[in-house]
Order: structure tokens, then sequence, then C-alpha cells
């Protein structure tokens, strides 16, 4: 008589009686998970340039692949277009608070989920894995506090993957595969997930229900909109605080003084430079036109704007008929330069080095243009070289052609 015994090397039919009874268990009892599967990372053209060795180029996709062996890092990934459905269980469990020796976490953003085995390799072609990502209808959050966002579905990434504990049968074979899942962020390597995802009944598309506005997944579930409206807020108050560089010497009143005697020329009622005649008051411009910045001449205190808040001539050339006292802002110096006419010539009295803080299209000052400059450069034997690079391509060597 042959000795009784449960297990087998191979899956006998004790096996495939257990492991039919624990697929119905899943299938009663389970609810639908969408699988958005991993394929590996986006296949790269090689066009015969030397590259990094740590980025090799690939021309098909493999879930194998590592796209940077150095960071040992998946950025591009590529998802299949097919949504696969299969059943699953995980205990809901509520966020508590863990109170360790290095703080206060909340437990509960990690999924554990469970598949039955045989089930997950007939509709997926292989196991679950690092990378795969999870679609969680259960937890669509159909009332969301801002009523103009749709109902998110829950997005969770699989970060670990084992046969489950309970999956051993009286066989000692496993049936359940086990996954550990986390929160899936905005970020690059859930591009093709991000834009690619539409929902037409559920009005991830727009606001009106329909899927009729426009916008993807990426516009509801990312943060990256947001900290870009916070970093422009923050940017727009610093430019309001300090608009240029330097420092701000227009809120002091610059008194007229000689540069010999430095003796203040005071301008009062009783001066007989001063007529008031047919209600029209006439000022001597040279008595209160400073011919010298005094105090204003400092580190990046010029600004281009004469003392006192007086009047200014802008050009590129000196105006004719000017009088002692005017003050000219010769546009075609860089930087702008400010001149006063003394009565027989143009005086130099400052260069306009305080400016605009934040580079940009819209920076047209001389430092702007240089941090910014797009132009390149021609050479006979290298072509045209970009005059803006950075320090890591300046200082890489170059194979001789």
């Amino acid at each position: 008589m042959p000795r009784l015994s449960l297990y087998s090397q191979n899956k006998q039919n004790d096996y495939r009686f257990i492991d039919r009874i624990v697929r119905e268990s899943y299938t009663v009892g389970g609810l639908d998970i969408f699988i958005h599967k991993y394929l590996g990372v986006k296949p790269t053209a090689d066009d015969g340039t030397p590259g990094d060795a740590t980025q090799p180029h690939y021309d098909e996709t493999n879930p194998l692949f590592i796209e940077d062996l150095l960071l040992l890092e998946n950025r591009n990934r590529d998802y299949d277009e097919d949504i696969y459905t299969l059943r699953g269980e995980y205990r809901v469990q509520d966020l508590d608070f863990d109170l360790s020796q290095f703080g206060l976490f909340i437990q509960g953003d990690t999924l554990y989920l469970t598949f039955h085995y045989n089930d997950m390799i007939d509709h997926i072609g292989r196991k679950l894995m690092n990378g795969d990502v999870l679609e969680i209808p259960n937890l669509k959050d159909y009332h969301p506090l801002d009523n103009t966002v749709p109902a998110l579905p829950k997005f969770y990434v699989i970060d670990d993957t084992s046969f489950a504990s309970e999956g051993f049968s009286s066989t000692w074979l496993p049936h359940i595969w086990r996954v550990k899942a986390i929160p899936m962020v905005g970020s690059q390597e859930y591009k093709d997930i991000l834009d690619d995802y539409t929902n037409n009944t559920g009005g991830i598309d727009g606001d009106d229900g329909e899927g009729n506005g426009e916008g993807t997944l990426a516009d509801y579930m990312c943060t990256h909109q947001k900290n870009l409206e916070i970093n422009d807020a923050i940017i727009a108050q610093a430019e309001h605080e300090v608009p240029l560089s330097g420092y701000d010497i227009t809120k002091f009143y610059l008194v007229n003084a000689s540069e010999e005697d430095n003796n203040a020329v005071y301008i009062t009622g009783d001066s007989t430079d001063i007529t008031a005649d047919n209600n029209l008051l006439t000022v001597d411009m040279a008595l209160i036109s400073p011919d010298i910045s005094g105090y204003e001449m400092s580190y990046m205190t010029g600004d281009g704007l004469p003392p006192n808040g007086l009047p200014v001539t802008p050009g590129v050339a000196f105006p004719p008929n000017a009088v002692n006292g005017d003050y000219c802002l010769r546009l075609d110096y860089v930087p702008n330069r400010l001149f006063r006419y003394n009565g027989s010539y143009w005086n130099k009295m400052e260069d306009s080095v305080r400016t605009p803080l934040t580079n940009g299209a819209d920076c047209k000052t001389q430092r702007s243009n240089f941090v910014n400059n797009t132009k390149t450069v021609e050479t006979t034997d290298r072509g045209d070289i970009p005059s803006r690079q950075s320090l890591s391509k300046i200082l890489k060597p170059q194979e001789d052609n």
C-alpha cells in the first residue's frame, strides 16, 4: 500500500482542488483592481554619438532593463495602454499615529494586497512586480472638498512582492501572491498614466462631468501647478519688496552744495531768485539741482534717476537748449548714464547699475542677457557651439573628429 502524503514535487489533483477553492474565494469575496502593467523603460535610439556608459541605449522594451545603472532608476517608464482587471483582497485599516522614538508618524498609507497566483498569471502573463500601478476603484473620492475637482481614482505603486504566508496550503505549494503598495505620486516615472488616463464618465478630462473639458489626471492629482503658483507668488512679493539690486536712496533729500567749500545753498521764500507773478512760480534750476551726488555715491546706488525727484530727459543724445541744472539720461550707454548740465558741459553723475533681480525674457539688462544668452558661436572644426553651457559639458573632454 503506497504511503499517504499531500506533498508532492509536482502539482497534483490535491493542489488543483485547493487552488479552485482559493480562486472561488477571490471571485466571490474580492474586488476588481485595475492593473497598469509596467512594460519597461522607453526605448532610446542610438544615434552613434558617444554617450554615458551608465545610461545604455535600448531598442526594445523589457521590464528587466535598467535605464540608469549608476542611480539604479527607471525614470522614463513605459506602461501598457491596456488596463487589466484582477480580483484581489486587502485589509481596510484606519489612519493610526505611530509614536516611535523618532517622532509621530501616520500609518495607513501602505496597502498589502493579495491575489490568486494562477489567476494573475493567466490574466497578466507574469507576476505582479515592482513598478506596476494598481488602481483601487472602491477608494475613489466622490465628494472632494473642492467641488470643482471630479471624483479622482486612487493609485498605488507596487513596492515589494512575495508569496503570502497564508497562501500555502496543506500541499506546501503557494496559491496567493502578496504585494506591498504605496501611494503613487506625480513624478516623471508615471507620466504615461498621468497624461494618458481619461475617464469619459467621471469627468477627468473636464469639469462638466462628461469629459468634454481639457486637462489630464496630472492636473488634478499632482501639486506641480500649485507649487508653481506658490513660487510665482513668492517671486512677485520679493520683486515688490526688493525690485532692484543695490540700495534705494530715492527717499533721501539731497541739498545743493559746492564741491569746493561744501556749503549748502537752501532755497527760501525771500530769495531773489524766486518770483511769484500771476500765480506762476519761477525757480532757478541751478539752485535746486544738486551738482554732486554727495552721500548718494555708494556701492550699487546708481539708478539713473536725478536726486530729489527732479525731471530728467531720456534719450540717445543730449537735448538742445539745455539750462544749468538740467539732467539727461543717455540710453545708448551700457549701463545707462545720468548727466547734469552745469552751464558749459554735461557732467557725469552716475551709472544706472541697479537692475532687476529676476532674470528672464522680460528683463533686458546686461546681466540677464549674459545669463540667458541663447546665441551660438561658429567654429571651423566643431560647428556651432552654444554660448551658454554648463560647466560639466565645458570641462568634459571631447574626442577629436
